[in-house]
């Protein structure tokens, strides 16, 4: 899994070609720790057609305000380096975001 930064962010998702799905996440936040292993379990299945990463947003608040991500966790699928898709606080369940990245595939 790509752990993305506000340094990298821009280069690996905003100007990659094809699927990028971004889990927003932070170190105080519970449900997304939860979630954690679930996208591990789809980067398993669908690691191959899509970039998988993660960013701390506790270490890249504004960079997640410019996305509008507003709550966590926040799980979004960039094309071509623009958003697509997201699920967000109580739909960030492993079927719903499995659901979006079959959606784009």
């Amino acid at each position: 899994m790509l752990e993305l930064t506000k340094v990298n962010f821009e280069s690996e998702v905003l100007k990659s070609e094809g699927l990028v799905l971004v889990d927003f996440w932070s170190d105080g936040c519970e449900p997304c720790k939860a979630l954690m292993p679930d996208i591990l379990d789809l980067k398993e299945q669908y690691g191959e057609k899509i970039k998988f990463s993660k960013i701390n947003t506790t270490k890249a608040r504004r960079l997640a305000i410019k996305e509008r991500v507003l709550g966590l966790p926040t799980v979004c699928i960039y094309k071509d380096g623009i958003k697509v898709d997201e699920v967000t606080k109580d739909d960030a369940k492993k079927d719903k975001i499995e659901e979006m990245i079959k959606k784009h595939m």
